[in-house]
């Protein structure tokens, strides 16, 4: 039984193999008090955390900022809420933060974006809030993949401060080359950005994992008209995924 993280579909049929043992994987949260999701031994393995538990019910909500909907095409697509007799009533005197979480018909709002498999499984495809920004203007979009040991991202820095900090630094480079990382001034803009994401890191105390380890600096915004973002500016992750998807393999391999 594995939970906590996830296995890939290759290492679940490796330990079936060596162990001649069904291996199943179940997904739940503290707030659920455990289990809410979990394969059997009826189901082939492969990508998927199986199916819900008897007294649960699952539903995925639209997320249409980020292009998932209900309507996907073969799969639907969206938020995993959940419900069931196993379900917190709410946070210790935190009544903001269990609003966040419960809406008021009773559904907890995991921010794990699921999928219906063709087969009836779930499967965990992203999360909902992967945008930050840092002090000095510049946007990170993080990417992590639950089966790579850490967090790597996309950062596109403010053109206007990126100016400031060149003029301080008497560098004569357009903000393209500056956002080049094989550039002698795109490496140093890259370091300085490095420092601020540690300095961050170290205010809020976040531990190794959840750290961007490795970044690539782009130097187009994300807009509407490049189709990365909606007309509200909520980034398109998928999109934005496929497009960058050999920078973000890349920086997991190099």
């Amino acid at each position: 039984m594995n939970g906590s993280a996830p296995l890939s579909k290759d290492v679940k049929e490796f330990c079936q193999i060596v162990f001649g043992a069904t291996m199943l994987e179940g997904y739940g949260l503290t707030e659920t008090g455990a289990v809410i999701s979990c394969s059997t031994d009826e189901i082939p393995p492969g990508d998927h955390i199986g199916i819900p538990l008897g007294n649960v019910q699952i539903c995925l909500e639209d997320v249409p900022e980020m292009n998932y909907t209900s309507h996907d095409s073969p799969c639907p697509r969206g938020e995993i809420l959940m419900k069931g007799d196993n379900l917190f009533v709410g946070y210790y005197k935190q009544p903001e933060l269990t609003k966040e979480a419960l809406d008021a018909d009773g559904w907890l709002h995991t921010g794990d974006i699921g999928c219906w498999n063709l087969d009836g499984t779930l499967r965990i495809i992203d999360r909902k809030k992967n945008i930050f920004k840092l002090s000095q203007g510049e946007y990170a979009f993080v990417h992590g993949d639950s089966l790579k040991n850490y967090l790597v991202g996309i950062i596109v820095p403010d053109s206007e401060v990126v100016a400031k900090w060149a003029k301080d630094r008497d560098l004569k480079a357009s903000f393209e080359e500056l956002c080049a990382s094989d550039s002698p001034a795109g490496a140093e803009l890259k370091a300085d950005i490095t420092r601020e994401m540690e300095r961050l890191a170290t205010e809020y105390k976040l531990f190794g994992f959840e750290r961007v380890k490795k970044f690539h600096v782009h130097s187009e915004q994300f807009t509407p008209e490049n189709d990365f973002a909606t007309p509200t500016f909520k980034l398109k992750r998928p999109l934005i995924v496929k497009h960058f998807s050999p920078e973000l393999e890349g920086m997991y391999t190099e």
